[in-house]
This record gives structure tokens, C-alpha cells and sequence, in this order.
């Protein structure tokens, strides 16, 4: 069974539901039966052994606990004789033993189903003369892992989510991420890693992501991992707000043999739940633009005592949009440079390019960023891409590894037109990037070159073929009547090309007579004294002398003026689309009323054959 038939299949049971149920409460039973049917599948195998062991060892007076592990193969197991199988046998006992049957798992499967409050969802079940008949229909799913594999179950697990948060009218974004984009920033972490991808090498790494949803983004990785290199190891770590989707998570990492203690759950910024540690590589696609005012006081407290030496040091964002908080988080968690470094992808929405003037808590980050030469590429990609928003999004790399000829530069690249339209629409999500799309960008990214997009269009304007160029590569020629359109796609900049110095241009106060007024005492005695009313503000780039930019720029209009150097303040902003920006040319005023004489000639032919 395919994953949509099973999704669907799984989606039917919301027709016993309803009437008893609300729509918004559907997936409060669903998903954590689902999770339970695809823990007992993979348990059923090792299911006699493991109570064979579990009774053997309280005998001897023994924990039971490592050796159950070691019997089922697994980091959990279930040490009740009951399975969803045994349950449809009895009828009448049915909510009993399936509180039995949950209170069998070990302690961190048995989690899971708490953080669900599945026990409530027993009950109103039972109330409703429902629970035999959905055991029923989850006992006769194959979930099994042979059936159906962890990748596929992901899927699963993400494609009911959507729905039900359709269904309630929830934010789906909030749980998962699509898996291109996920995909695609795997494949930027790992890029330039050749001696963990070579097949053979028995690297150990960790991997993190501080808003892990469901678990997509560290499956990806896992996954991108063993295509590429088996004997290599990745440890999965995360820390998750939603309960529902920490239990999917969790379960998700159980299944796969990871070590549920490394999922954590609770508000990252609040309450770290990795305090101390750090980490290889780590991937985040944090909530975008949601206010952080209910942690507030917390994340100003650490900001004030503990500076730098906490996660907040460089700067706050406004309370309005926390994204950045998250950025500074993952910074903090980098493993240091003499210790192997790391290289971590975020996604961030266009605000944090630009937002905040110099001397903002946005511009102090992105100073820090910059100047400690942290900033390795920022992709655009595509609008439309995300399940509850059509804005445009942006992956910033970071790493404190950069190789030698990254060191001083950051690499931008507009993937913006990397895309192509989804057969159906999914919420707000109407695009979607192909492995070519990906391929392109990662290709990009890894040559580390500037490129152009060759665009060939016909005689009528209509798109022939779209090539990447770049260095000596020839372009391609356009047809009869047809044009080529070169727009940048990969461009290069020195870090300092992003700051910019926000001087203050005084102008002289004056009085009535048109005389400056001077300063009568102290030190500004004999001074002119500045016009608040006339005060200006330049931003002068770094790459250029201050005095210099004053002489040229502002002297000539104002010989009067004067810059006040104790109000003077370093900026950093990443005007991203401005590098892209390709003027077009009007067309030709000629051309113009051409075309408006001929659509006027045949109104009025028209016009004229009505008449007759």
C-alpha cells in the first residue's frame, strides 16, 4: 500500500469519528493511534522472546530493562502479552486492556502516548461506543517495517498533520517543513565533507535542530547519511514546543534506533534543553515572525548576566520577531573551530537581512555575524513554498570552518526562479524544487563561482531553454526574432561590503539675522550650535573614507554642515534583492504609440461592422 492510499485509508477512520468528535479533535485520536500501531508492528517480531526475557530476569531478581532493549532490537519494548491483535478479541474488556497494553511499553514509548493525553481520548472513545471499532480498523493497517519504511512513515505522519491542522484551522508550517527544502539544506551542511561521505569512513557526528517539529529535517540528514555513507554514524539531537509533534518526533527517533533522551521537550529559548552541548552540524527552520514576548523575561535576563558568555550576547531583536534569537542560539552551540568547527542552515524569512538601522539588536547580529566571518552563503528560494506563508524565505549557512577561499566573502545566491508549480496546492504551498533545482544550487554553492541564468526566449517571448553560465562558458544564441536574458544568480562580496557607518550631518542653528548661533560656555563654547530641525543622517559604506564620502556627497549641498563623530554608528544590512536587481528598459516611446494606432484601427473596424 502507497503512502497516499494509506494515508487515506488511516484518514477514513475520521468517518466513525464523526458527529461524536469535532473535526479540530480528529487528530488527538488518529496520530497517536497510528504511532501505536507502528510501534506494536515493529515490535511484533521479538514480541514472545521479549516476554519470555522479561519473565526470566524478574526471576533472577534482575533489572530486565537493558536485556529487554537487546531482545527486541530496539530502544523500547512492550512487556505486556497483549498486542492491537489480541485486543479485538475482547470485546467487552477493551478499554482495560488497552490501558494495559500502553502501561506494557517502556518508559520512553510510554511518553510519547502521555504527551498525546491518549488516556482522554480513551475514554471519550469508550463513552462513545467507538473504542472496539477504531482498535479494530488500526490493528488492520500493516504498518509493518517491511511494508511500509521510516521515510515512508514520515510522510505519513506529515501528510495527516497537514490535514488536521487544515482542519482546525492550525498553522501546519508550525509542525513541519517541506521535504525539498529540508533536502536542500541537508545537502549544504554536508557539501563540503568529503571525509564523512566517503563510503568507508567510520565518522561519528552530531547533528541538532533547536525547532525540531516531527523530526523531518534530522530523518533527512539521517537518511542523506546512509545513501551517501553507511558506516558512518549521525546522533540525532532536538527540542521541540508542541507536544504533538514532540511525541511524533520521539517516536520517530525511536523506531529509528536513535536515543530518545536526546529529544527534548520545551521552549528552546526559554529553557535550553541542551545546555552546554554542542554540536557538528545543525539545520532549523524556526517559526517565522511570531513575537517572543511570553519568554521575554528569561532571554533579557541571560542577555544581561551572562553577555557573551550566554547565547544572546551580540543583541536582541524587537519582541515582535524572534527568528533571530534562533540564529544566535544555533551560533552559541557551534562546536569551537580547533575542536573541527560546524556548519549549520537556517531558514529565516527577508526581515533579518535588513530590519533594524545601526545600533539595533538585528544590525548587532548581523554584525557579529559578519565580522567574525560566520556567513558562508544566504540562498533565496522560491515564494510559495511553505504550507502557511507565500512570503519570501531565505537559508542562511553559517560555519566557523570556512575553507580558504571562502575566508572574508559570502557567497549569495537567487533560487527564487528554481521551482516548478505542484499538481495540486497544499495550503499556501503552490511550488515545489526538483532534484534538479537542488542539484543546481548545491552545485552553485559547492564551486563557490559566480553565475549568471541564461533565459532564451522566441519571437513571441515565450521561454525555449533556461542555462546556468558562468566564467568562460558560452552563452547560449538566441533564436530568429527571440532574445537572451541574462540575470545574476551566484555573486560573491566581501564581508565589509554589507556595513555601512550612519553618520549624523549637523547643520549651524541660526538666529534671526541669519547669524550662527555659538555656544557661550564650556565646551562648546565659541562652537556653532546644531539645528535639531536641519539634522541628517548618511550611511557611508565601510569600504569607504568617511571624510571622503562627506566632501563628495554632502558639502556641495550643504557648505555648512559638519558630521557629529560621537553620534556616529556601525550598521550591517544584506540588501539581497538589490544585487539582483536587473533593470529592464521601457520600450520605445515609437513602439508604443504603434502598438496603440493598430489596437485603435481595429476598435474601429469593429466598431464599424456592428454598424452595418
Amino acid at each position: 500500500m502507497n503512502q497516499q492510499a494509506l494515508s487515506a485509508f488511516i484518514w477514513s477512520v475520521a468517518d466513525l469519528l464523526r458527529g461524536d468528535f469535532k473535526q479540530s479533535d480528529y487528530g488527538k485520536v488518529i496520530l497517536p493511534f497510528t504511532v501505536l500501531r507502528r510501534l506494536d508492528c515493529v515490535l511484533e517480531a521479538s514480541k514472545q522472546a521479549v516476554l519470555d526475557e522479561h519473565a526470566a530476569k524478574l526471576a533472577q531478581g534482575l533489572n530486565p530493562d537493558p536485556f529487554l532493549k537487546r531482545k527486541a532490537g530496539q530502544s523500547f519494548y512492550n512487556t505486556c502479552p497483549l498486542d492491537l491483535a489480541k485486543l479485538k478479541g475482547d470485546q467487552d474488556h477493551i478499554r482495560e486492556n488497552l490501558y494495559s497494553y500502553i502501561q506494557g511499553f517502556s518508559e520512553e514509548a510510554r511518553d510519547i502516548f502521555e504527551r498525546f493525553d491518549f488516556y482522554t481520548q480513551i475514554d471519550r472513545l469508550h463513552k462513545a461506543g467507538l473504542l472496539y471499532l477504531v482498535t479494530e480498523k488500526f490493528a488492520n493497517i500493516d504498518l509493518h517495517p517491511a511494508a511500509v519504511d521510516n521515510m515512508q512513515m514520515g510522510l505519513i505522519f506529515e501528510e495527516l498533520i497537514r490535514k488536521f491542522a487544515e482542519l482546525s484551522n492550525e498553522t501546519a508550517g508550525e509542525h513541519f517543513t517541506p521535504r525539498e527544502v529540508i533536502r536542500l539544506m541537508v545537502n549544504l551542511v554536508f557539501h563540503q565533507d568529503d571525509d564523512v561521505l566517503l563510503a568507508g569512513s567510520h565518522a561519528v557526528r552530531t547533528l541538532y535542530d533547536p525547532t525540531a517539529g516531527t523530526g523531518g529535517m534530522l530523518s533527512v540528514a539521517d537518511e542523506f547519511l546512509a545513501e551517501h555513507n553507511p558506516q558512518a554514524r549521525l546522533t540525532l539531537y532536538g527540542q521541540e514546543l508542541n507536544d504533538e509533534s514532540y511525541a511524533i518526533c520521539k517516536a520517530d527517533m525511536l523506531i529509528k534506533g536513535q536515543d530518545v533522551g536526546n529529544i527534548i521537550a520545551g521552549n528552546t529559548l526559554s529553557d535550553d534543553g541542551h545546555a552546554g552541548r554542542k554540536f557538528d552540524y545543525m539545520l532549523s527552520n524556526p517559526p517565522f515572525g511570531v513575537e517572543w514576548k511570553k519568554v521575554e523575561k528569561e532571554v533579557r535576563k541571560e542577555h544581561l548576566d551572562k553577555g557573551f558568555d550566554g547565547r544572546f550576547g551580540p543583541g536582541l531583536p524587537r519582541v515582535s520577531d524572534g527568528s533571530m534569537l534562533f540564529l544566535l542560539h544555533l551560533i552559541s552551540k557551534m562546536r569551537p573551530a580547533v575542536d573541527g568547527g560546524s556548519r549549520f542552515a537556517i531558514v529565516l524569512n527577508g526581515s533579518p537581512l535588513f530590519t533594524g538601522g545601526a545600533g539595533s539588536g538585528e544590525s548587532e547580529i548581523r554584525r557579529y555575524v559578519l565580522e567574525n566571518d560566520l556567513l558562508e552563503a544566504l540562498i533565496a528560494l522560491p515564494t510559495d513554498m511553505f504550507y502557511n506563508t507565500g512570503i519570501a524565505t531565505y537559508v542562511w549557512v553559517l560555519s566557523n570552518r570556512k575553507e580558504e577561499d571562502r575566508k572574508g566573502w559570502v557567497q549569495l545566491i537567487d533560487g527564487s526562479s528554481f521551482w516548478q508549480k505542484m499538481r495540486k496546492s497544499l495550503g499556501s504551498k503552490r511550488k515545489e524544487m526538483s532534484d534538479q533545482h537542488i542539484g543546481d544550487i548545491s552545485r552553485l554553492y559547492g564551486e563557490f563561482i559566480e553565475a549568471d541564468l541564461a533565459t532564451v526566449l522566441d519571437a513571441d517571448g515565450k521561454e525555449v531553454e533556461r542555462r546556468i553560465v558562468s566564467g568562460a562558458d558560452a552563452q547560449p544564441t538566441a533564436p530568429a526574432g527571440g532574445k537572451v536574458k541574462l540575470a545574476p544568480l551566484s555573486r560573491m562580496f566581501k564581508n565589509e561590503e554589507f556595513g555601512y557607518t550612519t553618520i549624523t550631518v549637523e547643520r549651524p542653528l541660526r538666529d534671526e539675522a541669519g547669524n550662527m548661533v555659538l555656544g557661550l560656555k564650556g565646551k562648546q563654547k565659541g562652537k556653532p550650535q546644531p539645528d535639531s530641525a536641519l539634522r541628517d543622517t548618511e550611511n557611508v559604506p565601510l569600504t569607504e573614507d568617511i571624510q571622503a564620502y562627506f566632501e563628495r556627497e554632502v558639502l556641495p549641498h550643504a557648505p555648512d554642515a559638519w558630521i557629529d563623530h560621537d553620534k556616529s554608528k556601525v550598521g550591517y544590512e544584506i540588501p539581497f534583492n538589490r544585487h539582483f536587481y536587473v533593470f529592464e528598459p521601457p520600450r520605445s516611446l515609437h513602439e508604443i504609440d504603434k502598438e496603440l494606432k493598430a489596437v485603435s484601427a481595429n476598435i474601429l473596424r469593429m466598431l464599424g461592422e456592428l454598424a452595418e
